[in-house]
């Protein structure tokens, strides 16, 4: 396959951006105070709005090749920082972790009904926000947790789906390489991480799944095909964003310089950045000249990356 170029316009990268941090949001019983990022225009009315979950010991101080991108494209953008942050020093086997997940889920419901106060602290964003067009995106572990606000339920040991932790607020949502079935995982994932069997059936919300061809997880026996279960096993309408040499970090979306990123490459960073933007303001039904752009190239080319809709 040869490389193509993402034909999503880049003509919004001249656009100031102003991030505001921290501000504590109220999150009652929990052990450390959750704090978030907000990253916006200088500019602009009825921006629409992403929060994002990081993934696993990340914080609000990450993933700003993602960020700053949507903020100039013209979204807000609120980054909580999970219990499970390295900043916070919470191990495998320390005896909050087997709650983390749930603590994820309950972070971002206290960021959605508190969007409002949020947005009034990061400098009278509130005004200029559109509270009826909300996205939350995730990626790895943060694409299960906002799978969940999508939708998604989590199996038990006995495979019976869990609560619905769905969010009324959410009408559209992106997973970035996200937890693929529970029926495979290794032996380490099993003890450690037995919350990671989602059920994507009752996943009803509109979203885009973004999956690396060359993202070959520890925690599965199965190959990259783990990270499309979100695509192929939830209700329509969804899209896949299938990118052949991606590994993980599919090109260093949490940072280039990011120990984690075994596949530096800004350019397809930029094409994930560019994508989720053009996805997100055809899903809220602004603009979709870019996403139809991009669909058609990939179409219409021999693409190192592919899409599809159901």
């Amino acid at each position: 396959m040869r490389k193509c170029r993402c034909p999503v316009s880049s003509s919004h990268l001249d656009q100031r951006i102003v991030a505001v941090k921290p501000i504590t949001v109220p999150a009652p019983g929990r052990s450390v105070e959750l704090q978030v990022k907000v990253t916006a225009p200088l500019s602009g009315q009825n921006l629409p709005v992403i929060v994002f979950s990081h993934g696993n010991a990340w914080s609000l101080d990450g993933y700003e090749p993602l960020v700053d991108r949507w903020a100039a494209a013209g979204f807000i953008v609120v980054q909580p920082t999970h219990l499970d942050s390295r900043r916070n020093g919470i191990t495998w086997d320390d005896p909050r972790f087997a709650t983390i997940w749930r603590v994820r889920i309950a972070d971002l419901h206290a960021v959605l009904d508190g969007i409002g106060d949020i947005l009034l602290q990061a400098g009278g964003l509130g005004t200029r926000a559109d509270h009826e067009r909300i996205a939350v995106v995730g990626h790895s572990w943060g694409a299960q947790t906002a799978g969940v606000i999508l939708g998604a339920r989590v199996l038990d040991a006995d495979g019976v789906p869990g609560e619905d932790f769905s969010h009324s607020a959410v009408s559209a949502g992106v997973l970035i390489a996200a937890t693929g079935t529970g029926d495979t995982l290794t032996p380490f994932a099993a003890e450690h991480l037995p919350f990671m069997r989602p059920d994507y059936s009752t996943m009803t919300t509109p979203a885009l799944v973004v999956a690396g061809g060359k993202d070959r997880s520890q925690l599965s026996t199965r190959g990259p095909e783990w990270f499309t279960d979100a695509y192929h096993l939830s209700p329509s309408p969804k899209s896949l964003l299938a990118i052949a040499e991606g590994e993980h970090t599919l090109g260093g979306l949490a940072g280039e310089m990011a120990a984690e990123t075994t596949d530096e490459a800004p350019a397809r960073v930029a094409l994930v950045a560019d994508a989720i933007s053009a996805y997100l303001h055809d899903a809220f039904k602004l603009n979709d000249t870019a996403w139809t752009a991009l669909s058609n190239a990939a179409a219409a080319d021999d693409c190192t990356w592919r899409i599809a809709d159901r």
